[in-house]
C-alpha cells in the first residue's frame, strides 16, 4: 500500500481555514438539500430541516415553526435582526430551557424563541442595535440556497459536514481557543480575552512547517489573543491582500488561518451584520485558491466559531473528551460539545455532493478536527486530550484525479438591499481587540478621551499595534 493511500492527506500541501462568526448549521445550511428530501446527489443522507421543526413561542407557548428567509428584502441579510444570546447561560437556555444545565443533560433545543425574547428585552433597554420590527420568532428564520448561493454552491459542489459541532457550548473566544490550542483553559465566556496555552502554530514552527495568520483589513486579532503568538515573527502575519498575493504566486504556507473583518460594517457574518458581505468573502477566498497554481494540493475548510444563538434542531453530543484537568467555569466539565455549526470542505479531490460525517457513535467532528487534520498531515503531536481524540477529515479526499469543474461558475454573489442596523457602532470583538492591544508593551499613545464609534476603535487598534511593532523593532 502506498503512503498516499494510507493517508489521503499526503497529497495536500496547503490547509486553509476561514472561520466566520456566530451562525448555526440549520440557520445557514439546514435547507441545503430540502428540494431533494434531504438526500445529496450522491445518495447520502443529510441531516437538514424537514420544515416542520418548531419552538414554543415566547408569550403563550404557541409553536413557532422554522421558516425560509425571503430573498430580496431589506432585512434578508440582517436577520435574525439582533444579536442573540450566545454565552454559556444563554446556550443552556436554548438547549435545555434553563440557564443551568441539568445534571444528565439531554438537550431538547426548545428554548431558542424564549431566550431570544429575553435577549431582545435587555438589548432594547441597553440601546443595542436592533433591526426595526424584530420579534422573538425571527430566530426561527433560516437561509436557503436562494439567499446564500455562494456557501450553498460550495456545500453542494464539494462537501458539507452536517455533524460538525462547536467545541464548547458558549461564545466566540473559548471556541476560537479550542480551534488554535485545543483548550480554553477552563474559560467559558468572553470575559477572558487572552490565552496562554500552546497553540498549533508553535508546534508547526518547532517542526519546521510554515504557517500564517491573516487578518482581513487589519492585523489579526488571533495574534494578541494568544501569548504563544504575540511574540512570533511579524512575517507570520498578514492581511487578506497578502493572502491573495501568496495564493496567486504559489507561496501559501502549509497552514493558513483567515479572519474576517471584525467591525459591525465588516464581513464576519456576526448577527446582525451584513451576511452578504460574508458571501463575498467566501467567494474571494475560494477564487484566490482556485485560480492559484497550488489549487490541486489545497484543502479549504470554511467554518463558524459558534452557533451564536441561532436555531439548530440537533442536540449536541455529550461524550466530548475534556482537554485537560482544568476545572471549568460555571462547573462545566467539557464533556458536551456546542451546537452544530456550518462547515464546508473544499478541494478538487472531493466528489461533488458529499455529506461528510464520522460513523454513528464515533467521536464527532468539532473545531479540534482542524488541529487533528493538520497534525496528521505533518505528523505533529497533539496539544491536549481533546485534539488527540478528534477525528481528522482526510477521508473526504477520495478522488485520485483532481476535478476540473467549478461549482461556483455562474453563481452571482448576493448584495444586501437594506441598511445595516449596527453600522458605525463598535462590535463586541472590536472592544475585545482594543482591550488586548491596550495591554501591549508600547509607549503610551495618547488614548482618545472616549472610544465611541466603529471607526474610533479601528483607528485606536491600528495605532496601538503600530506603536507596539515600532517598539519591537528598536
Amino acid at each position: 500500500m502506498s503512503h498516499e493511500h494510507a493517508n489521503p492527506l499526503a497529497v495536500i500541501e496547503h490547509i486553509v481555514v476561514l472561520m466566520l462568526e456566530n451562525r448555526s448549521f440549520d440557520h445557514m445550511l439546514g435547507f441545503l438539500y430540502a428540494d431533494a428530501g434531504n438526500v445529496s446527489p450522491s445518495g447520502q443522507a443529510f441531516e437538514g430541516l424537514a420544515g416542520d421543526e418548531s419552538n414554543p413561542g415566547a408569550s403563550d407557548g404557541t409553536p413557532v415553526t422554522v421558516f425560509r428567509i425571503a430573498p430580496g428584502t431589506a432585512s434578508t441579510y440582517f436577520l435574525p435582526g439582533a444579536d442573540p444570546g450566545e454565552g454559556y447561560a444563554a446556550t443552556n437556555a436554548q438547549l435545555f430551557g434553563s440557564t443551568a444545565a441539568p445534571t444528565a443533560p439531554v438537550a431538547t433545543n426548545q428554548g431558542f424563541v424564549t431566550n431570544y425574547a429575553y435577549t431582545l428585552g435587555w438589548e432594547a433597554s441597553a440601546h443595542e442595535s436592533v433591526l426595526a420590527g424584530t420579534v422573538a420568532a425571527d430566530i426561527m428564520g433560516m437561509h436557503t440556497p436562494g439567499t446564500l448561493p455562494v456557501l450553498s454552491a460550495l456545500a453542494r459542489g464539494f462537501a458539507v459536514c452536517d455533524h460538525w459541532y462547536g467545541s464548547v457550548p458558549t461564545e466566540t473566544l473559548p471556541n476560537r481557543a479550542f480551534t488554535h490550542a485545543a483548550t480554553s483553559q477552563g474559560h467559558m465566556d468572553d470575559k477572558t480575552k487572552a490565552f496562554t496555552a500552546p497553540t498549533i502554530f508553535s508546534t508547526l514552527a518547532a517542526h519546521g512547517v510554515s504557517w500564517m495568520v491573516y487578518g482581513y483589513d487589519a492585523a489579526p486579532l488571533t495574534r494578541v489573543s494568544f501569548s504563544d503568538l504575540t511574540g512570533a515573527p511579524d512575517a507570520n502575519f498578514g492581511q487578506f491582500s497578502d493572502f491573495q498575493t501568496a495564493a496567486a504566486q504559489g507561496a501559501l504556507p502549509a497552514y493558513a488561518f483567515l479572519e474576517p473583518s471584525w467591525g459591525s460594517s465588516g464581513n464576519s457574518q456576526h448577527p446582525n451584520y451584513d451576511v452578504a458581505l460574508g458571501e463575498q468573502l467566501i467567494h474571494d477566498v475560494y477564487y484566490a485558491l482556485r485560480n492559484g497554481p497550488a489549487w490541486e494540493q489545497t484543502l479549504l475548510i470554511i467554518t463558524y466559531d459558534e452557533h451564536g444563538g441561532c436555531y439548530d434542531h440537533v442536540a449536541p453530543p455529550t461524550h466530548a473528551v475534556p482537554p485537560d484537568t482544568t476545572a471549568g467555569e460555571y462547573g462545566f466539565d467539557f464533556r458536551r460539545f456546542g451546537p452544530r455549526v456550518p462547515t464546508v470542505l473544499v478541494s478538487p479531490r472531493i466528489p461533488a455532493g458529499t455529506v461528510f460525517r464520522v460513523p454513528d457513535g464515533a467521536m464527532p467532528l468539532d473545531h479540534t478536527s482542524i488541529l487533528r487534520t493538520v497534525q496528521r498531515r505533518w505528523n505533529l503531536p497533539s496539544l491536549t486530550a481533546r485534539d488527540a481524540a478528534a477525528p481528522d477529515v482526510g477521508a473526504v479526499l477520495s478522488l485520485s484525479t483532481p476535478r476540473g469543474d467549478d461549482p461556483l461558475q455562474g453563481v452571482a454573489v448576493p448584495v444586501s438591499t437594506g441598511s445595516n442596523p449596527a453600522a458605525g457602532r463598535p462590535s463586541h470583538l472590536q472592544k475585545v481587540y482594543a482591550a488586548l492591544v491596550a495591554q501591549l508593551p508600547a509607549p503610551d499613545e495618547a488614548q482618545p478621551a472616549a472610544l465611541g464609534t466603529e471607526l474610533d476603535y479601528a483607528n485606536y487598534i491600528n495605532a496601538r499595534l503600530a506603536a507596539w511593532q515600532a517598539a519591537r523593532r528598536r
